[in-house]
């Protein structure tokens, strides 16, 4: 097939493109004119320029597309006002759907998040447990996958939504800093640290968007990816710890004044457009259950999870010794 994949150049995105030369598939990317395509520089890509909130450039990307992997998002960054997330997360989602449609896509893959299911009361959760967003980001591809079904339902254009847990390994910075800490035994736990904590490797990540872009039964429907089990923040940071061989994190002190701190910062940085040092959607990690069933996706696009927890912290530890980024 003929695939473009929008956000390309950025971590996920990266993968996805290995991902579909390997199965032979030809690929185009929808970067921005600023984004760093050093990388894509070097796989035989054809490149399409241009913005999602601009539907002439989007609408001649797609041109002569078979399938469509809308993965580019604007992730969560504290210094942005709220209206940047729904100009590049929704109106830009309605561009590409609007696009895909004018052009006769056949498949559009739209990658949602699985925190639009919010804090798991009843873990783990499933693709029918209720909406709960708890921030501008989730509340954003919430309303996304709203705008994507509602072309998929009303105007017949073929829609898989992907609903991913916690994309991590080589090449993401951001899960360095846990790392760091960890190994200069300066990571502090606030809360208990029995939190329910779900990862997904990037890897099988982008296995589980290729996935649903080729199984007939996934149109008009929503499907979870993720790591094959859950385990406690407490069990996390002592995996990492192993794999650094230091001593876990002994140190467990209350939730309640980070949070503040959190947001004191928040109320200093926001209005300067400064990025706080600590926010309150970073928190979210010390008292949230995020925690899911990927049984679905397993039965219906024969989804199967290859990197357990211990080899995806092995590999992401081993890129950020080898980059610089921690002490070998």
């Amino acid at each position: 097939m003929r695939a473009l994949v929008t956000g390309a150049s950025g971590f996920t995105g990266g993968y996805m493109v290995q991902n579909l030369f390997q199965h032979g598939h030809r690929v185009r990317v929808f970067v921005r004119t600023m984004s760093n395509i050093e990388k894509l520089k070097t796989m035989p890509v054809e490149f399409a320029f241009g913005q999602l909130q601009n539907k002439e450039e989007i609408a001649s990307a797609m041109q002569d597309i078979d399938v469509v992997f809308h993965l580019a998002a604007l992730y969560r960054a504290a210094n942005l006002p709220d209206s940047a997330y729904w100009e590049t997360n929704v109106m830009g989602t309605e561009n590409v759907m609007e696009a895909a449609l004018k052009n006769g896509v056949k498949r559009v893959v739209h990658c949602s998040t699985g925190g639009v299911h919010g804090h798991i009361e009843d873990p783990p959760a499933d693709e029918d447990t209720p909406f709960s967003p708890g921030d501008v980001y989730q509340d954003s591809k919430l309303e996304a996958e709203k705008i994507a079904f509602y072309y998929q339902r009303e105007k017949g254009l073929p829609v898989t939504v992907v609903r991913p847990i916690g994309i991590y390994g080589p090449g993401d910075l951001r899960m360095l800093k846990m790392y760091r800490l960890i190994q200069d035994r300066k990571f502090i736990m606030f809360g208990d640290g029995n939190a329910l904590y779900h990862l997904t490797y990037v890897t099988d990540a982008v296995e589980g968007f290729r996935l649903a872009a080729e199984a007939e039964k996934a149109v008009g429907k929503a499907y979870i990816i993720g790591g094959e089990r859950y385990i406690t923040l407490n069990q996390f940071a002592e995996i990492i710890a192993a794999e650094l061989n230091v001593a876990p994190p002994a140190m467990h002190f209350p939730v309640w004044p980070l949070y503040v701190a959190g947001f004191v910062c928040e109320k200093v940085c926001i209005p300067l457009r400064l990025q706080p040092p600590i926010f309150r959607r970073r928190v979210d990690i010390f008292t949230k259950d995020r925690a899911f069933d990927i049984s679905k996706a397993k039965r219906e696009l024969g989804y199967q999870p290859k990197i357990d927890m211990e080899e995806g912290i092995h590999l992401t530890a081993q890129w950020y010794v080898n980059n610089g980024h921690l002490k070998s």
